[in-house]
C-alpha cells in the first residue's frame, strides 16, 4: 500500500511540475529548437558523465573499505545497475538494487552497504547546495517556489550531516539510544532489528575520520563539476550560451528538485526547475525546455542503457528489483 502511494504521488508532482514547466509554451518554436541542435556536442557530454561516473565509483569504493575492500574494476557494474534502477523505478529503488547486487556479488551487509550510499546522498546534497550558494551571486533573482527548495534541501541536508557525524563518532553511545528502543520489539524480530542497526553502524566507520570526510567531501566537488561540465557541452548544441556558474546553479537546483517523489526516470522534477533558471537567465522558454529535455535524456539513456548491458551480464532478473525492493539480510544471504 505504501507502496503504491508513494509511486501515485510521485506521479502527481511528475505533472504537476510537467504542466508548470510547459504552460505557455510554444511548441513549433521548441520543436525548431531541437531540429537546429549540432547533436554531436553530446558525445563529449557522456564521455565527461561517465568519468564522473567512475569517479563516483571511486568514492564508493573509498566508503566501502572499512567493510570490504573491493576493487573499482568489480564496483563499477554495481553502481550502474543501481543508476539504472534509479531511472526506471521511483523512489530511487536502484539504491537498494545496489546494496542487493553488492551482497550478491560480494557478500557485503547490506545494511552496512546501505549506509554508505545514504552518506553519498547526503555529501551529494551539500555539494549541490554549495553550487547553488556559489552561483546565487550571479542569479538576477531567485523565485519563491527555488528558494523553497534550497531552504529546505539546506535543512535537511545539514541536519542529517550533523546527525550522522554524531552517530559515527560516538557508536556506543548511539548503541545506548537504540538498544532499549530495540529492547522493546517483539522477541521474533528484535534481534534481527540489533543486527541491522549494528552493521548500520558499521557502514558509517568512514565517517570517523576527518581525512576521510573531507576525501568524501572533495571527491563529491569533482562527481558534479564534472556533471556540470556536462550540461556546458550540452549548452553549445543549442542557440544560447550562459555562463558556468549559471549551468552550476541550474545543476545544484534540479538535483536538489530530484530528491522529491516523482515519476520514474525524475520526470517533472528535473525538468520544470532547470528550464525556470534557465528563463529567469534570459534564454527564451521554447530553447530552455529544448535543452533541458536533450540533456535530461542524454543523462538518462546512456547510463541505462550499459545497466541494461551490465544486468544481463551478470545474470540479474527483472525479479531481482522485486526482492531488492523487499529487502531482508535472510532475503539476501549468499
Amino acid at each position: 500500500m505504501l507502496r503504491r502511494w508513494q509511486f501515485w504521488l510521485g506521479v502527481i508532482v511528475s505533472a504537476v511540475c510537467l504542466w508548470l514547466a510547459l504552460r505557455g509554451l510554444k511548441l513549433e518554436e521548441m520543436w525548431a529548437g531541437l531540429q537546429s541542435a549540432n547533436y554531436s556536442w553530446l558525445l563529449p557530454g557522456v564521455a565527461v558523465y561517465f568519468v564522473a561516473v567512475v569517479v563516483r565509483t571511486w568514492r564508493w569504493h573509498y566508503l566501502l573499505r572499512p567493510l570490504k575492500d573491493v576493487s573499482i574494476r568489480r564496483l563499477f557494474p554495481v553502481v550502474v545497475i543501481g543508476y539504472m534502477g534509479n531511472n526506471i523505478y521511483p523512489a530511487r529503488a536502484g539504491e537498494l538494487l545496489r546494496a542487493y547486487v553488492l551482497k550478491r556479488n560480494e557478500a557485503v551487509s547490506v545494511s552496512a552497504s546501505l549506509a554508505t550510499v545514504i552518506v553519498e546522498r547526503i555529501f551529494d546534497g551539500l555539494v549541490m547546495l554549495l553550487f547553488v550558494f556559489v552561483a546565487l551571486p550571479f542569479a538576477p533573482f531567485l523565485p519563491d517556489s527555488l528558494r523553497s527548495i534550497v531552504i529546505g534541501g539546506s535543512a535537511i541536508f545539514l541536519t542529517a550531516l550533523i546527525v550522522f557525524l554524531f552517530l559515527a563518532a560516538r557508536p556506543a553511545l548511539a548503541a545506548r539510544v537504540y538498544n532499549p528502543i530495540v529492547d522493546r520489539l517483539p522477541e521474533r524480530i528484535r534481534e534481527r532489528a540489533r543486527g541491522l542497526l549494528d552493521r548500520f553502524m558499521t557502514g558509517l566507520a568512514s565517517l570517523r575520520d576527518l581525512r576521510h570526510v573531507l576525501m568524501v567531501f572533495f571527491t563529491s566537488i569533482l562527481i558534479w563539476l564534472l556533471e556540470t561540465v556536462k550540461y556546458w557541452f550540452v549548452m553549445h548544441a543549442f542557440n544560447f550560451e550562459v555562463s558556468f556558474f549559471t549551468l552550476m546553479l541550474m545543476n545544484g537546483i534540479v538535483n536538489l528538485a530530484t530528491t522529491l517523489p516523482a515519476a520514474p526516470g525524475y520526470l517533472g522534477t528535473f525538468d520544470a526547475p532547470g528550464i525556470a533558471v534557465l528563463v529567469m537567465f534570459g534564454v527564451a522558454q521554447p530553447i530552455a525546455t529544448a535543452y533541458t529535455l536533450v540533456l535530461h535524456a542524454a543523462l538518462w539513456l546512456p547510463i541505462t542503457l550499459l545497466g541494461f548491458f551490465y544486468m544481463a551480464r551478470q545474470s540479474i532478473h527483472w525479479s531481482d528489483f522485486a526482492k531488492a525492493s523487499y529487502l531482508t539480510e535472510a532475503e539476501v544471504a549468499p
